[in-house]
């Protein structure tokens, strides 16, 4: 297994993969802390959707940003693969990386990474 792919959490009856976040970003993985948190989200794939946890260091607030506050994503300047980059959302004159999670969490690409397969062929 992937080193970021942490475990599995029983939602309502369902197994639910828990990947941490830092480790898929190629950090060290992260510490558990009081403020720790996972998040649940639907990621597309081509025969539908998976249910995934995310484990995040924190959850501050969830804004909703309209679509005219969005950048596109920029070519350099983020330590993340740019193909992991949705946009720049800009909140009261301060932007943030909005991630694409169906690329984040690519459920191919965490597939080819558990058999040792390349998606390129």
């Amino acid at each position: 297994m992937p080193t970021f792919i942490r475990g599995v959490i029983n939602l309502r009856g369902a197994v639910v993969p828990v990947i941490d976040m830092a480790a898929r970003f190629d950090k060290p993985t992260a510490e558990l802390t009081r403020k720790t948190c996972i998040v649940i989200i639907e990621v597309a794939h081509a025969e539908g959707t998976q249910v995934v946890g995310i484990m995040v260091d924190a959850v501050n607030e969830v804004v909703d940003i309209e679509p005219g506050n969005i950048e596109p994503a920029p070519s350099f300047g983020a330590n993340i693969r740019v193909d992991f980059i949705e946009g720049m959302g800009k909140i009261e004159g301060k932007f943030i990386i909005l991630l694409n999670v169906n690329k984040v969490l690519s459920v191919d690409e965490i597939s080819s990474l558990v058999t040792g397969t390349s998606l390129a062929g």
